[in-house]
């Protein structure tokens, strides 16, 4: 594109045309690898000929001139090459500094700060490249110097020594490739109670918790950068990115004293570069609250003994914008059906595409379930969990209104073997990632213990891009973090995933979830049902199946023949003798979620020898059959539990 003026033309006029449409204030460049000497070149005539164009733009429209602003690389010269340093101060606004991302744990074997403000050892630190575009005669108030609201863990390689800033490590941590939201590193703390180390040195904060080493920006050091960004007299400071913050606000509130706290200096623009996009989520968000206050004077909706006017809880929709949405509930935007009843398609008068899951009157679910739901995933908000946008309790109606997942649910490309050809090892490694992240917040990283007890393949929902999200938290029980284990009489669940001391007891806790995922990376790996028989004289189930295979050294003929997993590090023989962990029959066996994190993203990493799965004695295999009528056949649809007396 930068290479031919008429391409550079049709970009700036579609640029400007796109800003003006949606109200944007200013357009920004976000471009921070240009490789090439004519990439800087062309930059500059780019730069050039985008404020002519704005400027040219403003005169004939009587319009206020849009600004024109561009992220840069901590440093203005690298690898041989240099920014267009005057056509940057003739033509932009500002540029912003993303001083952050210096060290990752996916491309270093040592702890670093990320965005280190000082390095006594190295030049890879914000003040060095800061003093380098001064020395570049670029204007400080021109400069905006970037704020990280997210850090990065490492797996430490000898986590019992004092490991600070450099130590030895072992690749990622908690997630994939390490990163993590400073509201998500803020409750991983709180959960663990670990101590947060401040160093000056650097200008950075770290916690260790168990061989995770998390470096990150916490309220000393954003201060300490604010204090530095005015003693630089830069125009300010941006935030990448504030939806990051914790729920107080505890990083913005200290920028925002730190930058006040001298009267007799210029004031400090805290400038926000997010995309207005972020706008409009804000007054949507507003909008919905009134709209929610108004419907609420209207009618309260009680749900059990909780209101749901707390601002906290999702929308109430009225009957009959779902019923227009779901077309009067037609056939054809029926999705399907479950035990809670059918589900439809709709799409708000917005544009808005939604599922509504309608409560059947002939439903073993029913009230409890259906504010279980709408209480409990109220307050959860993760990107591998579907998100109940609301909720309908009109007419003796009850419906749950979700975000709409397009690529429906992983039973239906699973056990389908036309469909599951979609699948191949990546996806199902994505996937299995996704699920994993999910039930790490949950158990881990929220503010409460949540335990799902209905983890299943047709409860995995698949987006558009086949993310993975855990749905249907109607069975959910919610403990505090100091609480292990719950007793009930009240037995429900999907035949196949419930683990035998819920069965037997009604004991559940963290490790029923566990035993549900370790029957679901079964399917994954091998596309079988959990509802037939397997092996030569088709007599056992498939956790039995599994573990004769595994431990006759034939784990090949369980897996689904058409998996490759020669170019991933999750390795298929791997992940079956870890799903053998999960379903062992003692609940003190089985690893916890973060241990079968850490033994799926390494392959160095040794893995216990599982013992015999659960229901694997003659005298458990009847309930196993319950949905089978005979030996080598399968049921249709997982058979479900409503409610039963443990025995």
């Amino acid at each position: 594109m930068l290479e031919n003026p008429s391409n550079r033309r049709s970009f700036i006029e579609s640029s400007i045309k796109m800003a003006r449409r949606y109200g944007f204030r200013g357009i920004d460049l976000f471009w921070l690898w240009p490789s090439e000497a004519s990439d800087m070149n062309n930059m500059g005539k780019l730069l050039d000929e985008w404020r002519a164009a704005v400027t040219y733009e403003s005169r004939n429209s009587s319009q206020s001139q849009l600004l024109l602003t561009m992220a840069v690389r901590y440093l203005p010269a690298f690898e041989s090459l240099s920014y267009p340093i005057d056509s940057m101060k003739r033509n932009l606004d500002w540029a912003h500094v993303v001083a952050y991302d210096y060290h990752l744990p996916s491309k270093e074997n040592v702890t670093g700060a990320h965005a280190a403000l000082y390095n006594p050892l190295s030049h890879v630190n914000t003040d060095y490249g800061i003093r380098q575009w001064l020395n570049y005669s670029f204007p400080a108030g021109k400069l905006v110097l970037g704020l990280p609201y997210h850090g990065y863990a490492w797996t430490l390689v000898k986590p019992e020594e004092n490991n600070g800033i450099g130590a030895p490590a072992s690749g990622t941590a908690v997630t994939q490739d390490g990163s993590m939201s400073y509201k998500y590193i803020k409750g991983y703390t709180r959960s663990y109670q670990a101590p947060i180390v401040y160093n000056a040195t650097y200008v950075v904060n770290y916690c260790i918790i168990g061989s995770s080493w998390v470096g990150f920006d916490d309220v000393e050091a954003i201060r300490a950068k604010i204090a530095y960004a005015k003693e630089k007299k830069l125009i300010g400071t941006n935030v990448f990115l504030v939806t990051n913050d914790d729920d107080n606000w505890a990083l913005s509130r200290a920028a925002q004293e730190e930058g006040n706290g001298h009267e007799n200096k210029r004031r400090l623009l805290l400038i926000i570069l997010l995309p207005v996009t972020s706008i409009v989520i804000l007054t949507a968000f507003v909008v919905c609250y009134l709209q929610r206050k108004l419907l609420m004077t209207r009618g309260r909706i009680i749900l059990g003994n909780s209101r749901a006017s707390d601002p906290s809880n999702p929308q109430v929709f009225s009957f009959s914008e779902i019923k227009a949405a779901t077309n009067k509930f037609s056939s054809e935007n029926k999705l399907g059906e479950g035990g809670f009843g059918p589900v439809y398609k709709g799409k708000l008068r917005t544009g808005q595409e939604i599922a509504v899951k309608r409560l059947s009157k002939t439903s073993t679910q029913g009230l409890e379930e259906f504010g279980n739901e709408v209480t409990l995933t109220a307050n959860l908000q993760h990107v591998n969990l579907v998100r109940v946008l609301g909720f309908c309790s009109e007419k003796e109606e009850k419906m749950l209104i979700y975000e709409y997942m397009p690529n429906r649910s992983l039973d239906f490309y699973l056990f389908d073997p036309t469909r599951k050809q979609l699948l191949d090892w990546r996806k199902r490694v994505h996937i299995i990632e996704g699920v994993t992240q999910g039930l790490l917040y949950l158990q881990e990283y929220s503010n409460v213990t949540i335990i799902h007890r209905d983890l299943k393949a047709s409860n995995i929902l698949l987006d558009n891009e086949m993310n993975a999200k855990i749905s249907d938290f109607g069975m959910a029980k919610l403990f505090g973090k100091d609480e292990l284990e719950g007793n009930t009489s009240r037995i429900v669940g999907t035949y196949g995933y419930v683990p035998p001391e819920y069965v037997n007891k009604g004991i559940y806790s963290m490790k029923y979830d566990v035993y549900s995922f370790g029957v679901l990376l079964l399917q994954l790996i091998s596309g079988r049902k959990n509802t037939c028989y397997y092996g030569p004289n088709k007599s056992l189930h498939l956790l039995e199946y599994a573990y004769a295979s595994w431990k006759e050294d034939k784990g090949l003929e369980f897996i689904d023949h058409a998996l490759d997993d020669s170019s991933t590090p999750f390795k298929l023989l791997r992940c079956l003798q870890v799903a053998l962990l999960c379903v062992q029959e003692n609940p003190d066996d089985r690893p916890t979620m973060l241990e079968v994190y850490s033994l799926l993203k390494t392959d160095t990493e040794a893995i216990p020898i599982p013992t015999t799965t659960a229901f694997s004695e003659k005298s458990d295999r009847n309930m196993e059959s319950v949905s089978t009528s005979q030996k080598g056949s399968c049921s249709v649809n997982d058979a479900e539990i409503s409610e039963l007396k443990p025995r």
